[in-house]
């Protein structure tokens, strides 16, 4: 019985060295995919804490555990509202990651010894007090009651609707809105940003700027096989960049998004995979680049950060966008831009009207077609220009359809020829089945 009662001590014993010989590896040497976690969990949590003005632990508990990675229910926040910092950790401790918000330029992740660069002050959004002017001009707007009866119907707007709009003839003609959320909710486009960040570039090009056949894009590929990749090529997500755009574990994106202080340095490391040109492959680290490519268009910085207000959203009147930054001052021109819906709309309705607003041409002409223009390699599914096509499924919808997509089921329908757009966000994981495609069928039946 003694021998039997040594064993057990000794076992007891060795699983307590385990235990705290494990728990100490993780918080010394804590690995990628956690550090990953807390910084996802970090930075989801900041901006909808100080764009979106929501409760953190609503956020963490909603937005980042509930349709993310198992390993994420292990995570706290911890809100400093007057540093403006969120750390995130496993159980508190394990694997910390922190984001900051800097005013106008929302929040960046900052890992652990990283610093982030002075944002600039003075910023110089929108005017306000538009609300008794009629959409976009003004906030009020109509109903179409065929249109509010789809927008009523969970079937057609999915799990996890946060906000549904109808734009047709240069109108909003219906809006429907999740619990918890309202016109004034800044919402994140995820991979919508790419399109905004494809028509600032777009400004750039109608001022002579830049140019989609130019090369030697960045002074790191001077003098390599990258430097024949075009503005072109990247726009077209053509540019044989060698990039991982898995979600779910420590991939190139996941590494970027989270763990790199500066993503283009990050993204521009790539090596070439295949012939610029030659291939179709879909990367946000492409979109990151592109980002780097106009800012370094300005010889100050400063400019070139104030820049998507002055050529795109003072403009436009879209006064909630916020395009956020990471935290070397490069703009996150693949993922984070945050907007109300109403605004994502007026971006919607600057793309149906060709890049014209107020009879000002702020997309120079052409440019918009190329959204709705295939490029040469992906089948027909993406186009010349930062959006998607519609697939063999989807072929019964007006040949010039496209979309701007984002993760977890964003979605902005252009239809041109029908003077229609519908916006559509909210949290919806893949995994849920919802497919847009019916309620975009159901409003252009409509509409026609």
């Amino acid at each position: 019985m003694n021998y039997l009662s040594r064993i057990l001590k000794a076992l007891a014993v060795a699983l307590i060295v385990l235990l705290v010989g494990g728990v100490a590896w993780l918080y010394f040497v804590p690995p990628a995919l956690l550090r990953v976690g807390a910084g996802y969990a970090a930075k989801i949590v900041c901006s909808n804490v100080f764009l979106a003005e929501r409760d953190p632990e609503q956020v963490l508990a909603v937005d980042v555990q509930a349709p993310g990675h198992p390993l994420l229910k292990l995570m706290t926040v911890e809100v400093d509202r007057d540093e403006k910092r969120v750390r995130a950790a496993l159980l508190g401790f394990i694997a910390p990651n922190e984001a900051l918000y800097r005013e106008g330029f929302g929040c960046a992740a900052v890992p652990e010894g990283a610093k982030a660069v002075p944002a600039p002050s003075a910023l110089d959004h929108a005017s306000g007090g538009r609300a008794d002017g009629l959409w976009p001009n003004g906030d009020i707007i109509g109903s179409d009651q065929a249109v509010a009866a789809i927008l009523s119907d969970a079937a057609f707007t999915g799990p996890g609707m946060r906000t549904v709009l109808v734009v047709r003839d240069g109108r909003i003609i219906g809006e429907r809105y999740g619990e918890g959320f309202s016109a004034d909710t800044p919402l994140l486009g995820w991979s919508m940003t790419k399109t905004v960040n494809a028509a600032i570039i777009g400004t750039l090009l109608r001022d002579g700027r830049m140019r989609l056949d130019q090369q030697a894009l960045l002074p790191q590929w001077i003098g390599d096989p990258r430097e024949e990749i075009t503005l072109a090529h990247l726009l077209a997500m053509e540019d044989g960049l060698a990039f991982n755009e898995n979600y779910g574990s420590v991939t190139d994106v996941t590494q970027m998004l989270y763990l790199e202080p500066d993503m283009a340095a990050f993204a521009a490391d790539a090596p070439l995979m295949t012939e610029p040109g030659t291939s179709f492959s879909y990367s946000s680290g492409s979109a990151v680049l592109l980002s780097r490519i106009w800012m370094n268009a300005f010889d100050d910085q400063t400019v070139a950060l104030r820049y998507p207000n002055q050529a795109l959203f003072r403009p436009l009147g879209m006064q909630s966008a916020v395009l956020e930054t990471d935290a070397a001052g490069t703009f996150v021109g693949s993922s984070y831009m945050y907007a109300t819906g109403r605004d994502w709309a007026r971006f919607a309705l600057l793309l149906l009207r060709d890049g014209v607003w107020d009879d000002t041409r702020l997309l120079p002409e052409g440019f918009v077609r190329l959204m709705a223009e295939p490029n040469g390699t992906s089948g027909g599914r993406y186009s010349k220009m930062q959006t998607w096509l519609p697939g063999e499924d989807e072929a019964d919808l007006p040949n010039d359809t496209f979309f701007l997509q984002g993760h977890d089921g964003q979605t902005i329908a252009i239809i041109p020829s029908l003077d229609l757009a519908v916006v559509r966000l909210g949290l919806t994981p893949r995994r849920d089945g919802y497919e847009v495609t019916p309620l975009v069928r159901r409003i252009v039946e409509l509409s026609k």
